[in-house]
Formats: C-alpha cells, sequence, structure tokens
C-alpha cells in the first residue's frame, strides 16, 4: 500500500461502494487507483467532504484465499500501535471475508507522504534504522501478540535458478537453511519491512504500511529483509552501507556475525525464484529494474553475506 496514484478513475462496483460508504459513514466522489501493491488492489477514495481514505481488495490468489487471517491481522495490529511513535493508519471497516464488499476488503484512512525508492543517502538509511528500532521496540502483551514468524525460504524455493553463475553460493545458502536456527530473543516484527512500505515527508517517516504479514520472531529477520531489499533496488554496496550504519556498531564486521546470518540468507532465499513480486511494484511507480538486474544483484548480495 503506498501513496502514489495511478491514471484511470476505476468505479467501486455497487456492493462494494455501499460497504464502504456505511463504514465510513461518507460518501465516495472519486477513486484512484494505489500503485506498488501486489498482493491487492489498492485505492485511494475521496469523500463529498473533502476526507481520503484507502482501500485494500484482497482481489489476487493465493492472498484472497487467506484474506481473513491477513486482513484481521493488519487490522488488530493497527488497533495496538496507535497509541505508539510507530505511525499506521487507522482501521475504519472490516470484511475479511468479503461477504459485503466485491473481495475481502479493509478500510483505513490514507497517511501523509510517499515512498523515497530513489534515494539511499546515509540520512534516509539512517532514519530507516530509526523506525526498524521503533518497531521492535514495541512490546505486545501476550494476547496482543502476533504468531510466530514464518520462514518464506521453505523447502520448494531451495532450487538453483537456472540463470546462476554461482551454484555453489546458492547450495551453501540451502545448507545453511538445513542447520538449526541460531537461538534468538523472540519480539514484534513488522516482517514486510522495507523503503516499499515507508512513506516519507520533508525526511521523517510519516506513516509504515502494510501489516498483514505483522509476526513474533527474531528482530534480525526484519533487518534482513530491509536490508535485502536495498540490495535489490540499488545493489549490494548501499545494502553494506545500511548495515554499516546499525547502531551501536561499532567496530564489529559490517557484514552479519554467524548469529545472525541466518536470517539473511533466509531472507535471500525467500526471494526465489523471481523477484517479480518486488520489480513490478517498483515499475509501477517509475523506477525501472529489470528481473534480470534484479537477480543479478540479489546472487551478488548473497556471494557477499557467505564471504
Amino acid at each position: 500500500m503506498v501513496e502514489t496514484p495511478r491514471t484511470g478513475s476505476p468505479a467501486l462496483d455497487a456492493a462494494t461502494r455501499a460497504w464502504v460508504e456505511h463504514g465510513w459513514e461518507r460518501q465516495v466522489v472519486a477513486v484512484e487507483p494505489l500503485s506498488g501493491g501486489f498482493t491487492s488492489t489498492m485505492l485511494r477514495l475521496a469523500a463529498a467532504d473533502g476526507s481520503f481514505a484507502v482501500l485494500r481488495l484482497m482481489t489476487k490468489e493465493p492472498w484472497r484465499r487467506h484474506a481473513p487471517g491477513l486482513l484481521t491481522r493488519e487490522r488488530d495490529v493497527q488497533r495496538l500501535l496507535a497509541d505508539t511513535g510507530v505511525p499506521v493508519p487507522t482501521s475504519l471497516a472490516l470484511d475479511a471475508e468479503g461477504r459485503e464488499a466485491s473481495a475481502p476488503a479493509h478500510l483505513m484512512t490514507l497517511l501523509p507522504g510517499r515512498t523515497e525508492l530513489e534515494r539511499h543517502d546515509d540520512a534516509l538509511l539512517a532514519a530507516l534504522w530509526g523506525l526498524v528500532d521503533a518497531v521492535h521496540a514495541v512490546e505486545p502483551d501476550g494476547p496482543d501478540r502476533p504468531r510466530a514468524f514464518q520462514s518464506w525460504a521453505h523447502e520448494a524455493k531451495r532450487v538453483v535458478p537456472t540463470s546462476s553463475t554461482r551454484a555453489t553460493v546458492w547450495r551453501e545458502a540451502f545448507r545453511l537453511l538445513e542447520s538449526t536456527p541460531p537461538a534468538f530473543e523472540a519480539g514484534f516484527l513488522h516482517r514486510d519491512l522495507h523503503l516499499g512500505n515507508v512513506l516519507w515527508e520533508q525526511g521523517r517517516v510519516t506513516g509504515v504500511v502494510d501489516w498483514v504479514e505483522t509476526s513474533w520472531g527474531p528482530a534480525e529477520l526484519d533487518v534482513a529483509h530491509a536490508t535485502t531489499y536495498l540490495a535489490l533496488l540499488h545493489g549490494p554496496d548501499v545494502a553494506e552501507r545500511f548495515l554499516a550504519l546499525r547502531p551501536g556498531r561499532g567496530s564489529d564486521p559490517i557484514l552479519p556475525a554467524p548469529d545472525r546470518l541466518h536470517w539473511h540468507v533466509m531472507d535471500v532465499v525467500g526471494h526465489l525464484p523471481d523477484p517479480v513480486k518486488v520489480t513490478q511494484p517498483w515499475r509501477d511507480r517509475g523506477v525501472v529494474v529489470t528481473e534480470w538486474t534484479a537477480y543479478a544483484r540479489l546472487e551478488e548480495w548473497l556471494g557477499r553475506l557467505l564471504g
């Protein structure tokens, strides 16, 4: 979910419009598609009184099949974070099973700001670390804790890509993931934390969106995901520069120590077999990175991680 309107003006079907207007208590006068979403159709809605909202419709499989859990989790996390320092949308209405709207739907407030996909200066990277720390500082009580994290590097993905020029690196990564994971202190995770889900205004973070995968697990998984995203978007040098800015790192090595390496490799392998899930949303926002370029960067980053 991002803030960039795309061209065109889609119409809401009658059932979805009726559900939105009932839950929002406003008349919808304009609808614009939002770019950047891959799993959902994202729409910006304008009301007659000048207010705005965002509508997520889970229209794509396999996410639509899992929509009740995903959308309910997003709603619950937004409520949990309402009084924290993490800026999140406010949930306005939820139809997790799509019984009233045309598809499983979540209506929420529109946050100010825009994504910053072309920047990779130290100021932005340091602010991203600040956000990581703010998310991980959330300490929900037992009943409010999200589900335990899931690996996105499941066994079916552990196949050396046909375009690989460094098959031994991938095989080493797969062997590492077959070993027992290192011990970790579990905590609160966004689980899909990266520049594509962060909004900025005048150099400060104004919003963090897309909370459907929120989990309870090792903090380094969020760090790994943000880092892999930077490697795909801007190249491994920027990923290393991000890790070099880790608060409190001091003179520690830039690349992850063995107890953290497992989670970084897990995240890289989780992007197989094809990085189109991230490159297509970039193209929707006018940032062109081909699948071939993204894959080459992913393989190079894995090679650096494994040394």
